[in-house]
């Protein structure tokens, strides 16, 4: 138990390997889903195609979405393409970055999905079952049949239990020519994905490492300086409560006696509590410090002065640098899996 404890906190502890191990994760369940899921093919001309496609496409979509919304950079990005450009820089090639990070990861449980359902057949053949080529595996010299009723029987090859077409097609016959090539297609994806992922491995150092690391670097920093300031406002808003609640009861039982030491402990509990507060003590100021905090970040410059002008916006004293655009860089986004 203590072991799980330890991985659970490294996790934690690490947003990248956090990432990585809930992907794996849900890679893992789209394998376990599917051979959970009972399949049953309608086993009708107009619904054999539906059906097929749908479970074959549908769940990769689900697992698609899912990748995002458990991805707890989503609000981050979202909040940085869309937030005010106040005093800092929005990084277009930041934004990129992250937004590639997340659709790798989030593509890794789809691509299961897809292989699994390729490589075992049976949503192929509902789904391409009335296309069956009769005239190679077929025996239609002695059977007068039309088309609709053709395609009716032929619809039935995945449901052994009602298939009555023996005289024209054996149902083991097209069930195992509709596998091969389902399966011929499951390896060809398997490959181009692995293929694919070695390119992207392959490419990377060929294109500009500089910009590939600010990306990156900046990308922590947003997630860094989100946690951080999420912990400030919680200490914050303790000590903002608690200070309040002992403001309460002291007035309220002013006429009461109070033993010394505990006066001593709310005291020193109050000058600790108000050393957090740093100065913030009413709630209208509460409120234009953070909406001062989303409209106007403070520059990322540790080194200059910085003042706030009338509208609680912090500036450099020498506002001409900070209209220096970063010159473009080219990079792949491609790595971070």
């Amino acid at each position: 138990m203590d072991k799980f404890r330890m991985i659970f906190q490294f996790l934690q502890s690490n947003q990248e390997s956090f990432m990585n191990g809930i992907c794996g994760i849900m890679a893992l369940a789209s394998a376990h889903l599917y051979t959970a899921f009972d399949f049953n093919c309608p086993c009708l001309p107009g619904y054999n195609m539906s059906y097929g496609m749908g479970v074959l496409f549908v769940p990769p979509i689900v697992l698609f979405l899912l990748g995002f919304v458990m991805n707890n950079n989503v609000s981050m990005l979202a909040e940085e393409w869309k937030r005010p450009t106040g005093m800092r820089q929005k990084d277009p090639a930041v934004l990129r970055y992250m937004f590639c990070s997340m659709t790798q990861r989030a593509l890794i449980a789809p691509a299961v999905w897809v292989s699994v359902t390729l490589l075992d057949g049976k949503c192929f053949i509902c789904a391409f079952c009335t296309s069956v080529p009769l005239d190679k595996l077929g025996n239609m010299t002695d059977v007068n049949l039309s088309e609709k009723e053709i395609r009716r029987i032929l619809a039935r090859i995945p449901c052994k239990e009602i298939y009555d077409g023996h005289q024209i097609i054996a149902q083991e016959v097209a069930s195992r020519y509709l596998r091969c090539i389902s399966q011929a297609l499951g390896w060809t994806f398997v490959l181009l994905m692995t293929l694919v992922a070695f390119l992207a491995r392959a490419i990377r150092p060929c294109f500009t490492q500089a910009a590939f690391l600010k990306s990156k670097y900046w990308s922590h920093y947003i997630d860094i300086e989100r946690k951080l300031f999420d912990e400030t406002c919680t200490e914050h808003a303790k000590s903002f409560a608690k200070l309040c609640i002992q403001q309460f009861f002291e007035t309220m039982n002013k006429d009461m006696s109070m033993e010394h030491t505990l006066l001593l402990e709310e005291k020193a509990s109050e000058q600790e509590g108000n050393e957090k507060l740093l100065g913030i003590t009413d709630q209208g100021t509460m409120n234009t410090l953070l909406k001062n905090w989303h409209k106007c970040k403070p520059p990322l410059n540790l080194s200059k002065e910085v003042y706030q002008n009338g509208n609680g916006c912090i500036k450099e004293n020498h506002p001409q640098n900070n209209l220096n655009v970063p010159k473009k860089e080219m990079a792949t986004y491609i790595s971070k899996v």
